[in-house]
């Protein structure tokens, strides 16, 4: 095995080992925002609110519900694509041996692209998260503090 292919190997094996990263923490922060909007809503059901508490805390919401979204749009499967096991299931038993074997380089671009999409969704979710919890702080702090 030449160095170039060597290379090839191991940055498609890079990329795959990243989408499987993206794919655990977008999981894991699911649950994470899943847990929060059933908390929130099992604290607040039976609590009299006032207008800036229910602003802030429809806003902090409303961001949760939002990034759960992106979440959700980043797990989605990709069937579409022309590279991996979407474009083997178009293929001959003969095709998929030469497609692997002659078309590294375009799985790795395709892959990676995948990744970066998945990536970019999971940053702005992270960061919808990380506003809405701060609003739901405030919403938090209003309600204690009896703000009208």
């Amino acid at each position: 095995m030449s160095a170039t292919d060597r290379n090839l190997t191991a940055a498609h094996a890079e990329v795959k080992a990243e989408i499987a990263r993206t794919d655990t923490k977008t999981a894991l922060l699911l649950a994470f925002v899943g847990a929060v909007l059933a908390g929130t809503w099992t604290v607040v059901r039976d609590m009299p609110l006032t207008v800036p508490v229910i602003v802030a805390g429809g806003l902090g919401l409303a961001l949760l519900v939002a990034a759960a979204g992106l979440l959700l749009r980043s797990a989605r499967p990709n069937l579409s694509g022309r590279h991996g096991f979407p474009l083997w299931a178009t293929l001959t038993a003969e095709e998929i041996g030469t497609a692997v074997s002659s078309d590294l380089a375009a799985d790795i671009a395709g892959l990676s692209r995948l990744a970066v999409a998945k990536f970019t969704c999971l940053r702005r979710a992270v960061d919808l998260t990380m506003t809405g919890g701060a609003l739901l702080v405030l919403a938090a702090l209003l309600a204690v503090g009896g703000v009208a």
